[in-house]
């Protein structure tokens, strides 16, 4: 059928699947909660959208119907993805974080830039917490997810550096007023940038109501003119100090910016990012590493020769830049992680080959944790190999084996041989990686 021949019913529905397309990428990044107004925005198009296409006329003719029910489920499929994304577990699970870090903003922080106390190592170890926690949440790559996580770290890890940054410098400031008529205005706009930088903290937290960023963004200009029109020529130190404060109020107005920037540099995604790039390299050279060592006939010959590129690719994740993002810092974690199992696996190859080349007279305890080990070995083998899920019935059945291998270590009676207890001890603390390894391969994390 020709464009100009074309019935009104399938073109009126083709304008409004184009409509609906239009907003597609919105809703597949929505990362914000079903309470946000962008989520109302959206959910009342769509279901606009929904309302033109029922009120269509087919007419009675099936090729209308099938383009009718066709942009039907699409919008409903729409609509759904949307309510998902908003009422996720993992999102949820975010924004429940997010909450204990407001409430202990609102305990430890607002106070202090209210005139209370020192901020405390409570609140530092607090704040740690839940930014860790934060790196720990799963996204299965979905976009929405991403960048819930991201946006929701971006603010706590922000609050996080403008008090480090405000301990740090507060012992050097203010000057004393007799040195120079202007020092007492700087000594004044700086107690109002010190109360910006509470307002700020406050809004980036969502506990403040009563101010907006454009307002306080205002403020802070206003502040930086007044600051320009000291004179302070021929007066260095007083020009540094006055310095010192424009830079202050510089990092407040680029803190109030992280939103918007997020969103328009999708920094969230970090499948591009060059340090994620370059840890991807590291895990790629690892894996080819230990598929050699797991598929030769005589792995002891690459032993050597694997351990010391191992530990080279060691530095290389040291080198890494972490870039004061907490999801590039948890990736190289994992990778150092990664690596290092291949190198204990290489180790304890090593030592348990040494040891047949030496028959000799030993304890029947020593005897049993060498045994132990043995078999450690060879499961830690499979779990350098697994890729799956901890549904999957493999993954059951190593951790198991796992599990016995602990109780039998822990059957074994020293009788007072500390040699025997050392090597036990040993034995307990590798088991118990193998199996937070097996747990952390199967955890499905993603940057």
């Amino acid at each position: 059928m020709e464009m100009g021949n074309q019935h009104p019913s399938i073109s009126r529905l083709q304008e409004i699947q184009k409509e609906v397309k239009s907003i597609e990428q919105q809703v597949i990044g929505f990362s914000g909660l079903s309470d946000d107004k962008n989520y109302k925005k959206l959910e009342r198009v769509l279901t606009k959208q929904l309302f033109e296409i029922d009120s269509v006329d087919t007419e009675g003719k099936g090729d209308i119907q099938q383009a009718r029910k066709r942009a039907a489920q699409e919008t409903e499929h729409l609509l759904k993805e949307l309510e998902q994304n908003a009422n996720h577990p993992h999102r949820i699970e975010i924004q429940n974080i997010f909450k204990e870090a407001q409430s202990l903003v609102k305990e430890k922080i607002v106070p202090f830039y209210s005139g209370g106390n020192c901020v405390t190592d409570e609140f530092e170890e607090g704040i740690q917490d839940v930014i860790l926690r934060l790196t720990h949440v799963k996204t299965g790559g979905k976009i929405s997810l991403r960048k819930a996580r991201y946006h929701t770290l971006t603010k706590i890890c922000a609050v996080q550096e403008i008090i480090e940054d405000c301990m740090k410098k507060q012992p050097s400031l203010p000057l004393s007023e007799d040195a120079h008529p202007s020092v007492a205005k700087i000594n004044s706009v700086m107690c109002e940038v010190n109360k910006a930088r509470g307002t700020l903290i406050a809004l980036l937290m969502g506990v403040n109501s009563n101010e907006t960023c454009k307002h306080l963004s205002c403020v802070l200009s206003g502040l930086m003119a007044d600051l320009d029109a000291l004179d302070v020529c021929g007066h260095t130190e007083i020009r540094n100090y006055r310095k010192e404060v424009v830079e202050d109020i510089n990092q407040l107005l680029r803190y109030l910016d992280l939103e918007e920037e997020a969103d328009t540099t999708h920094a969230f995604d970090l499948g591009q990012n060059h340090s994620i790039l370059k840890i991807e390299k590291v895990l790629k050279r690892m894996r080819e590493i230990k598929n050699e060592l797991l598929q030769a006939q005589n792995p002891s010959e690459l032993y050597l020769s694997s351990k010391t590129e191992l530990q080279g690719l060691i530095g290389q994740l040291d080198e890494v830049s972490l870039e004061k993002n907490p999801c590039i810092r948890e990736a190289r974690r994992r990778a150092v992680i990664e690596v290092q199992t291949l190198i204990t696996y290489i180790d304890l190859k090593e030592a348990l080959e040494k040891r047949k080349l030496f028959v000799c007279e030993e304890h029947p305890s020593h005897k049993a944790v060498w045994n132990v080990l043995g078999n450690l070995s060879e499961i830690q083998g499979e779990v350098l190999s697994f890729d799956g899920s901890r549904n999957d019935k493999n993954y059951i059945r190593l951790e198991e084996l796992l599990t016995k291998q602990l109780l039998a270590l822990d059957a074994v009676d020293p009788q007072g041989e500390e040699k025997c207890k050392a090597a036990r001890k040993q034995a307990v603390k590798l088991a118990q990686n193998i199996l937070s390894y097996l747990d952390l391969k199967s955890d499905e994390w993603e940057y």
